[in-house]
């Protein structure tokens, strides 16, 4: 893939003049000929964005073998067949392929569930070619291009506006802000000002909600706002999941300790036992390779996939093996906003009349399902003829649709309008049965420098215009209200309380006219008008999202919002969440900009709520937070969302309105856009890394206790070594080749949710497993030891060593399978745990010893045959 950056020079564009930036691009507003489109499209590429193609299935299962534990499971089969164990060196290999199958097929089936890649400029464009107006593919638009623009329209390009009507654009992609941007063509800024804030320039990817344009195309494809935003994704190197540090240090220590103890053993065996140096050579490389932990990947990754599988049916698709801890390891969750946390669809909230009467409005998104509250209780469709008149004008004054389809509601328009109508629509009003009453005759479409609209409709016999707008605009129209008294002072001091609660606050009003008026006609800007209320509109939490932080809170996990919206909206989503109190909580991007990096770190640490927040300084924090010792998480979903996903330690992408270069950047996809889900994913993710640690434990236990009854009976001088090495890998493959596949499936013991994270770095063999590791090995091997020395008596004939050892091994065989059970649990005693709650380990522990005692009457049998046969 090309992830090289086109020739094209990447300026502040918003802070240049119109007549500079038709220089710079050799361009006019006449736009471009066929053959000069034609040769810029051969020169700076199609208009498209980097795109990493499906993972290719051998490319996964490579990647199942990129562990240091499988490197040194791969050094100890190479080591066992150059000695001549066939059999050592073919048992490693067959667990190593059984391991990369299952990885690669559980990988391989979330990236197919997770992979729905389209390109984001697959769409049309208007363009000004040749002196007239054609569509072309957006791939074809060229810096220098002028495109028109129009109210639905996805924009092909970042383009610099040369004339704007009433327009405004959807940027939450890219900044994360959940409102409509208003645009202005005149308008300048400096090169610092913040995407979100220019005026004059409408994004690649962006959506045009309302108004219509011109302007000229001045980047494309990766030189876009976006493009940068998509190349920054595939140069991220991107965090590690905990899982994998993890293991890596486990892996490390276990080389070490397994080396230095065979090497010891086979030392002592020489020195003491009077073995031969080949002899003991041969015997402390059988015993090495037979006391790591072989069977661990193939455990760890059953252990990931049933994760993975239990995850997918609470809405959390993944699609890297390692990642599936991850969630329960984080200590930090860094989340967006807008399509996150929220609804990412304008609700109205709150309703104020003239006269002071206040309703509330449950619900969430444009779906019309709630109720309007007075005084905590349900009002009754037209039981207020005064909110039935805010209401009309709302529906009357408004230019989208909303209406059931299949069972379903759908919508088309702006999002204030679809608001409007979603209001309307829990009071009984119908926006097309609305119009066949009072038919519209004119209009006053939305202007910015207007900041209000007005429709001009029949009413009976006579013509009323119904207003929208921003407060203050509609107020100065107003002469009287609704209730008659009109004080405009304290009207705009009731809009100021309602936008300090983070509400966009919207003003109705309207006014029979005195004079007829045609759709032929010119109207003139309404005044005298009577004002109606006002509404008070949010992008409201989603369902369950109040609970999910709480629980993430009770689980030692802090939560963090990130967002690019106003501090005052941020605010108001916080206090809601409890994420802060007061605006001294929150911090702005503005104040970040020349944070050092140690500051960042400290104010990572106390700071929950941080807004206006740049993709770049997204990263940072989260940059910042991983420096601080955190395990971070990041939720998003806008490919503003993409570069923090990526370096996370977890990136979690939201499935269902998410960007594909989100869900490219994020090791899990959450189906069902909630963020309640996460806490889904904390629960699976602890209860897989408790199995693999009880995994762990089982193997580290048995083969300590291998290593220590060997260590005895060297010290001690024993003339037999207890067991032979073909004796200790059966051993490993009857016991521990089937438990700690079984022990993998261990349902949730309970109460994970709430007991803090673990620390970032402790390590997996921490003091407790450590302490337990050193009391099983000590007891199991000792006991076995004695036991061998008691079968074996003085003068022991071949038959009788081979006795003791069939005796031992047995011996072993019951104390692995009791063992475990107090595998089970980290805190909870064996006899606590009903084994039914285990049907799998209950089953493999009993097949296990099964197949043991089959065996061993199949060799005494055949001992009886033979003098050198052993078991």
């Amino acid at each position: 893939m090309n992830t090289r950056r086109p020739e094209q020079v990447l300026r502040a564009w918003h802070a240049i003049k119109q007549d500079e930036v038709c220089a710079l691009l050799e361009a006019s507003e006449h736009g471009l000929g066929r053959t000069e489109a034609a040769r810029r499209l051969a020169k700076f590429g199609p208009n498209h964005l980097p795109q990493k193609p499906p993972t290719p299935i051998w490319e996964i299962g490579l990647r199942q073998f990129r562990s240091p534990l499988i490197y040194i499971l791969a050094l100890a089969a190479v080591v066992s067949a150059f000695l001549g164990d066939v059999k050592d060196a073919g048992f490693i290999a067959a667990v190593l392929v059984l391991n990369a199958v299952i990885g690669s097929y559980q990988e391989w089936r979330a990236e197919q569930s997770s992979h729905a890649l389209k390109k984001l400029l697959q769409i049309r464009a208007s363009v000004h070619r040749d002196g007239e107006v054609r569509e072309v593919p957006a791939e074809e638009v060229v810096p220098g291009d002028v495109v028109w623009l129009e109210s639905g329209n996805r924009v092909p390009a970042d383009i610099r506006l040369l004339t704007a009507h009433g327009l405004e654009s959807d940027e939450s992609l890219l900044t994360g802000e959940s409102l409509p941007v208003s645009k202005d063509a005149n308008w300048q800024g400096e090169e610092s000002t913040a995407v979100a804030d220019r005026l004059n320039m409408i994004y690649a990817g962006s959506i045009v909600t309302r108004g219509r344009a011109k302007g000229l195309v001045v980047a494309t494809g990766t030189a876009t706002s976006v493009g940068q935003l998509a190349l920054d994704v595939l140069a991220e190197s991107g965090g590690r999941p905990p899982l994998l540090v993890r293991i890596e240090r486990f892996t490390r220590v276990i080389a070490v300790a397994v080396l230095s103890a065979a090497a010891l053993i086979g030392t002592l065996g020489v020195a003491i036992g009077g073995y031969t140096v080949t002899e003991m050579f041969m015997f402390a490389v059988a015993l090495a390779v037979s006391a790591i932990p072989e069977g661990l990947p193939v455990a760890m990754t059953v252990a990931l996939a049933i994760a993975t599988t239990r995850m997918a049916k609470r809405g959390l698709i993944v699609r890297r093996l390692t990642a599936v801890e991850g969630l329960g390891s984080c200590t930090m969750i860094a989340t967006d906003k807008t399509g996150t946390l929220t609804c990412n669809e304008l609700t109205i909230r709150e309703v104020r009349l003239p006269g002071g009467q206040t309703f509330h409005v449950t619900g969430e998104g444009f779906v019309p399902l709630g109720e309007v509250l007075q005084n905590n209780r349900p009002i009754e469709p037209g039981s207020c003829p005064l909110l039935q008149w805010l209401t009309r004008a709302g529906v009357l004054c408004n230019e989208s649709d909303l209406h059931p389809n299949n069972g379903e509601w759908t919508w088309h328009g702006d999002a204030v309008d679809v608001a409007l109508l979603s209001f309307a629509h829990k009071l009984g009003w119908n926006r097309e049965s609305t119009l066949d009453s009072y038919p519209q005759v004119n209009q006053i479409p939305f202007e910015p420098e207007h900041q209000f609209a007005a429709s001009f409709h029949r009413v009976d016999q006579n013509v009323s215009v119904f207003i929208k707008g921003a407060p203050e605009r509609v107020l100065a129209m107003c002469s009287e209200s609704s209730e008659g008294a009109f004080s405009q002072s304290a009207l705009e001091s009731t809009a100021t309380q309602m936008a300090a609660k983070g509400y966009r606050v919207l003003g109705l009003a309207d006014q029979q006219l005195d004079q007829p008026l045609t759709s032929a006609d010119v109207p003139t800007v309404p005044a005298e008008l009577r004002f109606l209320g006002f509404v008070g509109m949010i992008d409201p939490l989603r369902p369950g999202v109040i609970d999910a932080v709480r629980s993430c809170n009770e689980a030692g996990v802090s939560v963090s919002m990130i967002t690019g919206d106003h501090r005052v909206t941020a605010l108001a989503i916080a206090r809601d969440l409890k994420l802060a109190e007061d605006d001294s909580q929150v911090m702005i991007g503005s104040e970040l900009h020349e944070k050092s990096p140690e500051e960042l770190s400290e104010i990572v640490g106390r700071i929950r709520v941080f807004a206006r927040i740049a993709p770049r300084q997204k990263l940072e924090i989260v940059d910042a937070a991983r420096k601080a010792g955190h395990f971070v998480a990041v939720t998003g979903d806008g490919v503003n969302d993409a570069p923090a996903l990526r370096a996370s330690n977890i990136g979690v992408a939201m499935g269902r309105s998410g960007t594909d270069v989100a869900r490219e950047a994020g090791e899990l996809v959450i189906s069902d856009d909630n963020f309640a889900t996460i806490v889904a994913g904390i629960e699976e993710g602890r209860v897989a890394y408790d199995n693999i640690r009880k995994v762990i434990y089982l193997l580290i236990s048995t083969g300590a206790a291998e290593l220590v009854l060997m260590a005895m009976a060297v010290a001690t001088g024993t003339p037999y070594l207890p067991l032979l090495p073909v004796q200790i890998l059966w051993l490993n493959l009857v016991t521990n080749g089937i438990q700690d596949v079984a022990l993998a499936f261990e349902p949730n013991e309970g109460g994970v949710l709430q007991r803090q994270p673990r620390p970032p770095k402790e390590r997996i063999f921490n003091q407790l497993m450590i302490e337990r590791t050193l009391i099983a090995a000590f007891v199991m091997g000792v006991i076995g030891f004695l036991t061998f020395r008691w079968f074996l008596p003085e003068e022991a004939t071949e038959g009788q060593v081979s006795s003791a050892r069939n005796a031992l091994l047995l011996l072993m065989v019951l104390f692995e399978n009791i063992h475990i059970g107090n595998c089970r649990s980290e805190t909870k005693s064996a006899f606590r745990m009903s084994p039914l709650r285990s049907p799998i380990l209950l089953i493999g522990a009993i097949t296990a010893f099964c197949i043991h005692l089959v065996a061993m009457h199949t060799f005494l049998a055949l001992q009886s045959w033979g003098p050198n046969r052993s078991l």
